[in-house]
């Protein structure tokens, strides 16, 4: 346990950083300009962003079995449902990446976003208690916080970036995947 506090740190560090880079990336996608910079750099490199976030999603994975498994952190319903949603990224994500699948964001995108609408509720009814409609009705409370990195970052916190800046690549994706598909020509009928 000498390594509980760099890990929850560095954990907390990493979901601040996951967070400021997915609102960077959105903010890029969100405009035409930020768009077309981003198939200018990474056309023809899907695998990249594929690659990055698998790493989001190893390290979540990672991070909350280490916390459960090692620091003996129980983990609340709503956890689990998150990791029901962060766990199987790791092995679309993998499989996405070795295969340089572009098609690989519409597979990813659904689940990153209950993972995210999940983590939202969690991260509000640890605010605001009085919100929880009774999604944890036994074992660990929902509304409990067992940690606070820097007074605000909590597990599902970190989660709830993981989400975000898995979504935000699987948009970048999509966007070169569709830049792709407009760049080639058709194929000709009878072809296949």
């Amino acid at each position: 346990m000498a390594l509980y506090a760099p890990i929850v740190t560095a954990l907390g560090f990493l979901a601040l950083a996951s967070a400021a880079l997915a609102i960077g990336v959105g903010g890029v996608l969100a405009s035409s300009g930020g768009r077309q910079w981003v198939v200018r750099t990474l056309g023809g490199l899907e695998r990249h962003p594929i690659a990055w976030a698998w790493a989001v999603a190893a390290t979540a994975m990672l991070g909350s079995l280490y916390l459960s498994e090692i620091a003996q952190l129980v983990p609340c319903s709503l956890c689990w449902y998150q990791r029901i949603a962060m766990y199987p990224l790791v092995f679309v994500l993998g499989v996405g990446a070795l295969r340089a699948d572009a098609a690989v964001w519409r597979y990813v995108l659904p689940i990153a976003a209950v993972g995210l609408v999940i983590a939202v509720y969690h991260v509000t009814i640890q605010w605001q208690p009085s919100l929880d409609v009774g999604a944890c009705t036994s074992g660990a409370p929902c509304t409990g916080r067992y940690l606070a990195v820097f007074g605000f970052i909590s597990i599902p916190t970190m989660a709830g970036a993981a989400f975000l800046l898995i979504i935000s690549l699987m948009l970048g994706v999509r966007t070169l995947e569709r830049a792709e598909r407009v760049d080639s020509p058709p194929e000709p009928e009878g072809a296949s």
